[in-house]
């Protein structure tokens, strides 16, 4: 059974769309909520940190600093942007204290690693963190030998998904040729610019659901055309494709 799910029946996608992959040889992924199930509630901890400094640097209560956090977030794609743009601050303090959490809760995960390992052609982690943060969790589930680089907000000159620049960015630096890669994101709206670039794109919800998200607002947009796939089993996905075009096991 294929663990593709279109967001859209009246689209019609059905288990052969995933042979729609056999020319993929770019494979990119998000990293939190994406590469590691939700429930491994890493971004909580992340979450946690950025209120907690945006309070100390603008010193706010705390109500008022998740709000501006928020606030940020929504309008900049992050909150370290909307610090950076709103009040001069410098990255590397910021990126350091808010990825400095207990990464154990995050587990091995031998069947997304051999998943990972059958998939033809290069991969690469794409991330609004840090590259240290991608490390670790890399490390913990097992994968860091699968994926040639990392691209993380710094490569990105901080300037995060999903603003286009960013994308161009990745692929000049990368050389990949998007209408050949796919892209695998937690959030609907990180995938508008990789469609329009003729990337096949996949949303990956919590498991055991369908489209269920954190926050109402990172619901938007998620029945539009340009998230094309959805899937609660990354793991079982990615295998359903590799039987799809036909890659055998190692």
């Amino acid at each position: 059974m294929s663990h593709a799910r279109p967001t859209r029946p009246a689209n019609g996608h059905t288990p052969g769309d995933l042979e729609r992959f056999s020319s993929v040889d770019g494979w990119i992924f998000d990293l939190d909520n994406t590469l590691y199930p939700r429930h491994a509630n890493l971004f909580l901890q992340v979450d946690q940190r950025i209120h907690d400094y945006v309070g100390r640097l603008l010193e706010l209560e705390p109500a008022e600093a998740r709000d501006v956090q928020k606030d940020y977030y929504r309008r900049y794609g992050t909150t370290l942007r909307g610090l950076m743009e709103e009040h001069g601050i410098a990255p590397d303090e910021f990126l350091e204290f808010v990825h400095d959490i207990d990464h154990s809760p995050v587990k091995p995960d031998p069947r997304l690693a051999s998943a990972l390992q059958r998939l033809p052609g290069r991969k690469f982690i794409f991330t609004n963190g840090s590259r240290a943060h991608a490390e670790k969790v890399a490390a913990r589930l097992g994968i860091t030998d699968h994926f040639e680089d990392i691209f993380d907000i710094v490569r990105s000159k901080l300037l995060p998904k999903p603003n286009r620049e960013t994308y161009d960015g990745f692929v000049a630096e990368t050389g990949i040729d998007p209408t050949r890669a796919a892209m695998f994101e937690d959030l609907s709206r990180n995938l508008a610019v990789p469609a329009a670039l003729g990337m096949r794109t996949i949303l990956v919800v919590p498991g055991g659901t369908r489209e269920v998200f954190h926050e109402d607002w990172e619901a938007e947009g998620r029945d539009e055309p340009h998230v094309q796939f959805v899937t609660d089993d990354l793991s079982g996905f990615l295998d359903a494709v590799l039987d799809a075009i036909a890659v055998p096991g190692g």
